[in-house]
């Protein structure tokens, strides 16, 4: 009761637990030429990593694969994982708990989203009008970034994962 399920019936780990939403989320850190490609959905006023909710069954890998290709229409290459991060957070008047692995990702060479001065527009599988950009490092901590751990983390990335938790 209270599980999410995506337009293909599958269930996301995404559930109602004691008036507080749990996610468990995949994000790809994909950074080229000291720019990093975030995502924004349609009437939110924050940006964050391409990634989405683990299925059941799914190692996060796994999901990380199905969520870049369903939302970028392309495969990416996994290098490995740099933060697990518990993070606590409100958003339009709902608790969340939000277990987050977010890894290091390339995309290949040469493939749609190579022009880091476009904006790319794509509507999810949801339905949902959604935007891509390339934004230059040393600009992100101008924009509303979340989890806000990232304004930093992302100009140093570990060379070993990291767990943080996160409250906002």
């Amino acid at each position: 009761p209270g599980c999410e399920w995506d337009a293909a019936g599958e269930t996301m780990i995404a559930c109602d637990i004691a008036g507080v939403r749990f996610n468990y989320r995949v994000a790809g850190v994909c950074i080229e030429d000291d720019h990093v490609l975030l995502h924004r959905v349609a009437g939110m006023d924050f940006w964050f990593l391409p990634g989405g909710w683990v299925e059941v069954g799914e190692t996060s890998e796994e999901s990380l694969h199905r969520e870049m290709q369903e939302e970028l229409g392309i495969p990416v290459h996994i290098k490995r994982l740099l933060w697990v991060v518990e993070t606590f957070f409100d958003l339009g008047g709902q608790s969340y708990h939000e277990l987050g692995l977010y890894y290091d990702v390339a995309l290949p060479t040469g493939g749609p989203y190579s022009d880091k001065g476009a904006e790319y527009r794509v509507v999810t599988e949801s339905g949902d009008e959604a935007a891509f950009q390339w934004f230059r490092l040393d600009a992100i901590r101008g924009i509303n970034l979340v989890p806000p751990f990232l304004q930093e983390g992302l100009h140093d990335l570990p060379r070993q994962p990291q767990h943080l938790i996160e409250r906002r």
